[in-house]
């Protein structure tokens, strides 16, 4: 074989090579590939934002997973409206007839991003949208002319323990108050909504916040309708009449 012939091969093979090494080594890595990421002290559980800040953030969707903590806020926050204080009375405005409850309608009043619902500014708002401060240092809408059937709905604040502190309202702040209709009512469910619905709606109109469903999305027109329907089926529930018992023979 020739000196020439040899040189070729050699060529050959180093030309080879060259490719081998550039296929192999000019592949793309995957995100991470070939070096070691540190893992931060305690990442090992997920940390969920608080209620507040999921609120100031817009961050909670209806994809999220807080809908049964938010459940569970929202039904903590109805029991401590119904604990009975040692200064709380029997003919204290917006006490509830009966304690006993199946179905709460939740809308959130909530400041704007970075922003603060002020306590003061609260109490002048609840004021001209016709809401009476009273059963456990909450706002409460009341049938006119009999305020001992109970409260329409309710307002509180989202923040511990619930209630409005007249005596430190000046240096109250919070993210969001909660508006509820808890059912049954003093009249049809429906009727409840179609009066919770525009007081919320005046109340963000004068605190310059927005209006949220139960989860904490902007509240719209299908959100709305959908309430509605609920409602309207609520009370054809309880307008109907029981089933009769069986004969006996």
């Amino acid at each position: 074989m020739s000196d020439m012939t040899l040189l070729r091969i050699g060529i050959l093979i180093a030309g080879v090579i060259l490719i081998a090494a550039i296929v192999f080594f000019g592949r793309p890595r995957r995100p991470g590939q070939g070096k070691r990421v540190a893992r931060e002290a305690g990442s090992g559980s997920r940390v969920e934002p608080t209620f507040g800040e999921q609120i100031e953030s817009g961050l909670v969707g209806p994809d999220d997973n807080g809908d049964a903590a938010s459940t569970q806020a929202e039904l903590e926050l109805f029991d401590r409206t119904l604990e009975g204080g040692a200064s709380a009375g029997g003919s204290e405005p917006g006490r509830r007839v009966s304690e006993e409850f199946d179905k709460i309608v939740t809308l959130y009043l909530a400041a704007r991003a970075g922003e603060k619902l002020q306590g003061t500014d609260i109490v002048v708002a609840a004021e001209k949208a016709g809401l009476t401060y009273g059963y456990m240092g909450v706002f409460h809408r009341l049938v006119e002319n009999h305020a001992e059937r109970g409260p329409v709905f309710s307002v509180a604040n989202i923040m511990k323990p619930g209630s409005f502190d007249m005596a430190t309202i000046q240096e109250l702040e919070t993210p969001a108050i909660a508006f509820f209709l808890t059912l049954p009512a003093p009249g049809p469910a429906l009727d409840g909504w179609e009066t919770m619905l525009p007081t919320v709606e005046r109340m963000a109109e004068l605190l310059g916040g927005i209006v949220l469903d139960e989860q904490r999305n902007a509240l719209g027109r299908q959100r709305i309708a959908l309430i509605r329907e609920e409602l309207r089926a609520y009370d054809r529930e309880r307008e109907a009449p029981p089933l009769s018992k069986p004969s006996r023979w």
